[in-house]
């Protein structure tokens, strides 16, 4: 009897970690099929590319669900209602930037990235995922902000929607800084100084609502 195919010579969820750095490295649309079949090896042609990952959108697919289910995760404290809200935002910030200049992996952050790397109109769609992560996280901001008026951690005056979009501006952007070889350390001083927009906003002006008064002595 004739052998039906040739039998698969890569490891599949290798191969999708594989395409995950190639595809966190270069984006969606500069990512080739030629380039995918180089990195993932063992001789695999395109038909037997096609008849494991089905198209080079399904892989793509299946690298954000596993980028969103390992990488991703760094973001989870934004939607732990245990911890303080300041917490919950230090928390991801310095995980975040801790994560994005780990030397296993590319740098930056792929839900991040993917807004600047989309550039096709397919690129656009089926990266629907990373910008609705990156919506969530968003939102999770905001409600960190609205947790910490609530809770009188900070005054109920202060812009609830401009603080938290400083931070998700900062968290957005220190994918750029990792990608120009700024360090771990630098990114974490970083995220010290950040912080001290809640500090500061936290702290209401002593003179707020009351009059002043001159020194007669």
């Amino acid at each position: 009897m004739a052998q039906m195919g040739r039998p698969r010579t890569f490891d599949r969820d290798v191969a999708i970690t594989q395409a995950l750095h190639l595809f966190w490295e270069n984006g969606y649309d500069a990512t080739s099929l030629n380039q995918l079949k180089a990195t993932i090896g063992g001789g695999i042609t395109a038909p037997s590319f096609y008849a494991a990952f089905g198209s080079k959108e399904q892989l793509f697919k299946e690298v954000m669900d596993l980028y969103l289910n390992t990488y991703g995760k760094v973001t989870e404290s934004l939607f732990d209602t245990s911890l303080p809200p300041r917490d919950a935002i230090e928390r991801t910030l310095r995980r975040s930037a801790q994560m994005q200049c780990e030397p296993d992996h590319p740098k930056g952050c792929l839900v991040a990235l993917g807004a600047m790397s989309a550039c096709s109109a397919e690129s656009k769609v089926i990266s629907a995922p990373l910008a609705h992560a990156r919506a969530l996280n968003r939102e999770a901001l905001l409600a960190c902000v609205e947790r910490g008026i609530a809770s009188a951690q900070l005054p109920a005056k202060v812009d609830a929607l401009a603080l938290a979009m400083a931070f998700d501006s900062f968290l957005l952007g220190l994918s750029t800084l990792a990608r120009d070889g700024l360090s771990a350390d630098a990114l974490d001083a970083a995220v010290t100084r950040v912080m001290t927009l809640w500090d500061t906003a936290s702290v209401a002006p002593a003179s707020a609502g009351q009059p002043q008064t001159e020194d007669t002595q």
